[in-house]
C-alpha cells in the first residue's frame, strides 16, 4: 500500500489542526511571492515607486511612466500567467495522485506533459504546412486546444494501461507513463528534424520550459482552464478521498466511480494541456507540491486541491523570479529551475516509498 493509501485509508477525508491556518498563510505566501517579482528584473522597481506605478495613472513623471510600462506590458503579464501555470500544474498533479491512487503521480513523469508537448510541435510545425491560419491569430486558441486534446489522451492511455479490474498497478503506472512520455518525445525529436529555423526555436521552448513569453491574451486562453480547475474541485474532493479506499468501497458510499474518473481525466487533461500551450514542459511542481501539503494538512481532497493551487502559484512565481535573475541579463529555462528542485525530491519519496515496501 503507498504512503498516500495508507494515510488517507485510516480516516479518509481528514485534516489536521493546523490546516485551518493554511490557506491564509498560502495567500500571504502568495502576495510576498507577487510582490518579490513585481519588485525584480533587469529594471528594479523599488516599493517607493510601485504604488504610482501600479495604481496612479495620473502620475506625469518620466521615471513612473518608464515603471508603469515595464509593469503593466511586460511584467505583470507573465507574473500572472506563471501563477496560472503554477496552480494548473500542482492541482493537475493533486488529482493524479487521488484518481491513481499513487502519490508518485505528476504530469510531467507520467507523460501527460510530454503528449500535450507533442500535439502543440505538431500545431507549430504541421499547422503552418496546412493550417496556415493557425500561423495568424488564431494561433493563442489552437495551441491550447491541441495541447488539451494530446494531455487528454496521454492520460486515458495510462489510465487504461495501469488499472485492472479496479486496480491500480504502480509498476505499470510508472512503466507505463515512461513508455508513454519517450513515444511522444520520439514524435517531438522528429519534428525537430524537420521543422524550420523558427518553428526549431519555437519546439525547443516547449522543451526546456519558459515563461518568457507571457502576454495578456495568453492569460485569457487560460483563463477557462483555470475555472475548469476551480470549478471541479468541490465536485471531485469527496469522491478522490473515497476513491483512494478502493473503487468499490467508493462505489458503495454513493459516489459515481466512472463519472468520477471521466471528470478527473479532462479537468487533468485540460490544466496539463493549458500550462503545456503557454508555458513549454515544466516538471515537479504537480509531484512536489501537493505531497508536502499532506505533511502539513493531511490527505483531505476539499482543502487540498485549493491549497495546491495556493502553493503551486506561489512556488512557480518564485522559481521563475530565480530564473529571471540569477544568470541577469540572460534567463535560465525554468524547466531546469523546477528541475533541480524537484529531482532530489522525487528520488527522496522514491526512498520513502522503497522504505515503506520493506515494513
Amino acid at each position: 500500500m503507498s504512503t498516500l493509501t495508507a494515510a488517507t485509508a485510516a480516516q479518509p477525508g481528514a485534516t489536521r489542526p493546523s490546516a485551518r491556518l493554511v490557506i491564509p498563510l498560502l495567500l500571504l505566501l502568495l502576495l510576498m511571492a507577487f510582490l518579490i517579482a513585481v519588485m525584480t528584473g533587469a529594471a528594479g522597481i523599488p516599493a517607493g515607486r510601485l504604488f504610482d506605478a501600479l495604481f496612479n495613472f495620473s502620475a506625469a513623471d518620466g521615471q513612473i511612466d518608464r515603471d508603469r510600462l515595464i509593469l503593466w506590458s511586460i511584467r505583470l503579464p507573465r507574473i500572472v500567467m506563471t501563477m496560472m501555470v503554477g496552480a494548473m500544474l500542482a492541482a493537475a498533479g493533486a488529482i493524479m495522485q487521488g484518481l491513481f491512487r499513487n502519490p508518485l503521480a505528476d504530469p510531467s513523469l507520467v507523460g501527460v506533459s510530454s503528449g500535450a508537448g507533442l500535439a502543440a510541435a505538431v500545431t507549430i510545425v504541421l499547422g503552418d504546412l496546412y493550417l496556415p491560419m493557425i500561423a495568424g491569430r488564431l494561433a493563442i486558441e489552437a495551441l491550447p486546444i491541441a495541447a488539451f486534446f494530446g494531455a487528454l489522451i496521454a492520460t486515458f492511455a495510462l489510465y487504461r494501461l495501469s488499472t485492472r479490474d479496479a486496480r491500480t498497478s504502480i509498476a505499470i503506472f510508472l512503466l507505463g507513463g515512461i513508455a508513454i512520455a519517450a513515444l511522444a518525445n520520439s514524435g517531438i525529436g522528429l519534428l525537430v528534424f524537420i521543422a524550420d529555423d523558427r518553428q526549431l526555436r519555437d519546439v525547443t521552448f516547449w522543451l526546456l520550459g519558459s515563461l518568457a513569453g507571457g502576454t495578456w491574451p495568453k492569460t485569457g486562453a487560460l483563463a477557462p482552464a483555470l475555472l475548469v480547475v476551480a470549478v471541479a474541485i468541490p465536485f471531485m474532493a469527496r469522491g478522490l478521498d473515497l476513491l483512494v479506499l478502493g473503487e468499490a468501497e467508493a462505489f458503495h458510499a454513493g459516489i459515481s466511480v466512472q463519472r468520477l474518473k471521466v471528470v478527473a481525466i479532462v479537468v487533468v487533461a485540460a490544466a496539463t494541456g493549458a500550462a503545456v500551450s503557454v508555458s513549454g514542459i515544466i516538471g515537479f511542481v504537480g509531484i512536489v507540491v501537493p505531497h508536502l501539503l499532506r505533511l502539513v494538512i493531511g490527505p483531505a481532497h476539499r482543502l487540498l486541491l485549493p491549497a495546491s493551487m495556493l502553493l503551486g502559484a506561489a512556488l512557480l512565481l518564485l522559481a521563475d523570479t530565480a530564473a529571471r535573475t540569477i544568470a541577469a541579463p540572460a534567463e535560465v529555462p525554468i524547466g531546469i529551475i523546477t528541475a533541480a528542485i524537484g529531482a532530489p525530491f522525487f528520488l527522496y519519496m522514491l526512498l520513502r516509498q522503497r522504505a515503506v515496501a520493506t515494513l
